[in-house]
């Protein structure tokens, strides 16, 4: 069973699905922690909600990017997190972590990479661009995550029909349910020994 650590700035609805997967034991995986650089972010109270240990660190709490990152590092691995898992998290990762969790930070982006990645590419304004683009596909990718927005090694896709009549956050909510489904499936392989890091 892989511990893993969750970074999220939002809502938490990626954090929700892991933690109703591993509780139905449908997950090789237990969040053993969450961290938000939101203090008033709902991964938080999810993690409230479900008893694990949560931590808002961010520059406001740790006075500067070097902190945060060493913060970061000692609270995953006072944790015993094998993986470290970002599900919404807007802030990029610091080198710290990566260091000390090489080829084990993945992160999921609502669109099929190379497209419609990079900075400033989050959330509705992906669906935004995939629908300003004319695409008929779109999907999610799930990828290890290094020093460059959404250029880490992919590990998985999915795709998702961009159907007509589609706003932005109808594509969105279709987009989202396949989130949930391919994240919690790689964490699985991955423990499985079925995709190596």
């Amino acid at each position: 069973m892989l511990n893993l650590g969750v970074l999220a700035s939002g809502g938490g609805t990626n954090l929700q699905a892991l933690i109703d997967r591993s509780e139905a034991g449908t997950l090789a995986a237990k969040v053993v922690v969450v961290i938000s650089n939101n203090s008033t972010a709902g991964a938080l109270e999810r993690a409230r909600r479900h008893a694990i240990p949560w931590y808002h660190l961010s520059r406001a709490t740790c006075g500067d990017e070097a902190s945060l990152d060493a913060a970061m590092c000692e609270t995953m691995q006072r944790h015993g997190v094998d993986l470290v898992i970002l599900a919404g998290y807007m802030r990029p990762v610091g080198p710290g972590l990566l260091h000390a969790y090489p080829n084990r930070v993945l992160n999921i982006h609502p669109a099929l990479l190379p497209k419609f990645g990079g900075k400033g590419m989050y959330g509705i304004h992906v669906h935004e661009a995939v629908l300003a683009a004319g695409e008929k596909t779109t999907g999610v990718t799930v990828h290890l995550v290094n020093s460059e927005y959404d250029r880490g090694r992919i590990l998985a896709q999915r795709t998702a029909p961009v159907m007509p009549g589609d706003t932005p956050e109808s594509l969105q909510k279709r987009v989202l349910a396949i989130e949930h489904e391919i994240y919690a499936d790689v964490i699985n392989r991955i423990a499985a020994g079925e995709i190596r890091l």
